[in-house]
């Protein structure tokens, strides 16, 4: 009796396993959690006391970052974060599961950024992507229309393999070897040769300023109020990429995404396609660390169980020596 209770606790336990690797369970239980929460997204501060985003200060937020890897010209950094649980439920998931946000920054002096896709856009995922490209670091760039093809621009070696969507505000370029993230009119006033390109959705930072619309009206164009993943990809001053990511439990509304840009000194800005969809891939030291929001391997024809895959990827690839 003994060992069949050991076996179906094990066989128990392997299923939990195998159901979080496939579909996000402890970042989803946080999602079911929080979804209606109207309370702020708060920081956990190197002091230990927990601070609202909206008041936490540059200093404060760059001493709250967690190293996890470091490479040559490459951080991966992560924030502990939560919001304040006013029910059981909350209470429990957030004790047992936690949630946080991670911190991705690339000089570009080092790293060069690519689209990255299959033949014809078939649906693919960052992990494919990372192994593919020989990449560091990959992650879902354009929407999709309801066939899975790319929704809005996508330029490839000087390429243009899919024409602009008008309605999308942000974008991921690169002129004369230089990567970019931010608005339209950022991508429009950047002299120089385009090289790679794709749109995202909604540009939130240009010139160290959050859009008014962010906070104003946010619902007008855009779930803007809505927690769920996110990812936001900027540039510093220096030319330094910055990516704020969703990891398990760190839902985002945009604004909350945005102001944590703005306090860890980004100038432009602009959304990827995040929510189920979002996932990313990086390899710096050791094993890949790979995120994926909700199922990305099994073929599953039933809603809501159908996988996420995408058909435009933005990679990061070391650059060989001596290359501008």
């Amino acid at each position: 009796m003994t060992k069949l209770v050991l076996l179906a606790v094990l066989a128990g336990v392997l299923a939990l396993v195998a159901v979080d690797y496939v579909f996000n369970l402890r970042g989803n239980l946080t999602f079911v959690a929080f979804r209606d929460s109207k309370k702020a997204l708060q920081v956990r501060l190197d002091s230990g006391e927990w601070k609202d985003v909206a008041s936490v200060g540059m200093s404060e937020l760059f001493g709250a970052l967690h190293d996890q890897a470091r490479t040559p010209g490459a951080t991966w950094k992560t924030l502990e974060v939560r919001r304040p649980a006013q029910r059981l439920w909350q209470h429990v998931t957030q004790a047992v599961i936690g949630a946080e946000v991670h911190v991705v920054e690339f000089d570009p002096a080092q790293y060069e950024f690519v689209t990255s896709f299959r033949e014809k856009f078939e649906l693919t995922t960052a992990r494919e992507r990372l192994g593919a490209e020989e990449a560091v670091f990959a992650i879902t760039a354009n929407f999709r229309d309801p066939e899975g093809k790319p929704l809005g621009l996508v330029v490839s070696k000087g390429q243009q393999v899919s024409r602009p969507f008008t309605a999308w505000t942000g974008y991921f370029f690169v002129k004369d070897g230089r990567p970019w993230f931010g608005p339209k009119s950022l991508f429009e006033e950047t002299p120089g040769v385009l090289t790679e390109a794709s749109q995202g959705y909604p540009s939130v930072l240009k010139n160290h300023t959050v859009f008014s619309y962010v906070d104003l009206a946010p619902n007008k164009y855009f779930n803007g109020d809505r927690l769920t993943y996110r990812a936001l990809a900027g540039v510093r001053q220096d030319g330094r990429v910055v990516m704020v990511l969703s990891g398990n439990g760190g839902l985002m509304n945009i604004g909350e995404a945005a102001e944590l840009a703005r306090k860890l000194n980004v100038q432009h800005a602009t959304l990827l396609d995040g929510g189920k969809a979002l996932q990313y891939s990086m390899r710096f030291t050791g094993l890949p660390h790979h995120f994926h929001a909700f199922n990305t391997w099994l073929d599953i024809e039933k809603e809501p169980l159908q996988p996420e895959r995408s058909p435009v990827f933005i990679a990061v690839k070391r650059k060989e020596r001596g290359e501008n």
